[in-house]
């Protein structure tokens, strides 16, 4: 016999069934457990140290830390400086996302496919939240190249009157 108080808890549970079948489909023939650009970032773990190229080769920190139970990989640049930045990873699907927090106080989003070279990911611009206008200075591309375990090189272009305007290139090594 169901009884008026356990009504509610049944509407729950059918609920909550029914999302999870759903986004059962959503992935349908898309394996998202072992994406090999993803597990890349993932053994980045820990901390980087390089320079910028260019300019006048600035010493550069980088910490990568896997969060979210394995689902999301957060890169922190110049950590504890007030120049610090923000960019986490997260798979979607087949493909990758990026959003970068940037010290310009917009937040560039980016995509890389889920195919490809897996020594190097592509993201490519999608769009950003607090940008006025795609015209406005914002990191619109960033490219990882993964040059052994230990070795780490991202080439970030940034983007202004809505042109490539520069590029910031880092070379990381893992800090031993």
């Amino acid at each position: 016999m169901i009884t008026r108080a356990t009504l509610p808890a049944l509407f729950l549970l059918a609920s909550a069934t029914a999302s999870l079948a759903g986004q059962d489909k959503h992935h349908a023939g898309t394996d998202v457990s072992n994406h090999i650009g993803f597990e890349r970032f993932k053994l980045l773990a820990g901390d980087w140290v390089g320079k910028e190229q260019g300019k006048d080769g600035q010493e550069v920190h980088v910490t990568y830390k896997v969060t979210s139970g394995g689902s999301a990989v957060v890169e922190t640049i110049f950590p504890g400086t007030e120049h610090e930045m923000v960019t986490v990873i997260h798979r979607d699907g087949a493909d990758l996302l990026l959003t970068h927090y940037c010290m310009l106080g917009n937040q560039p989003q980016m995509r890389a496919s889920g195919k490809g070279d897996s020594n190097k990911v592509e993201f490519k611009f999608v769009r950003a939240t607090n940008l006025m206008s795609e015209k406005d200075m914002h990191m619109h591309n960033v490219t990882f190249t993964f040059e052994g375990k230990d070795t780490l090189r991202s080439e970030w272009t940034n983007y202004n009157d809505g042109k490539a305007a520069g590029q910031v290139v880092l070379e990381l090594r893992r800090k031993k």
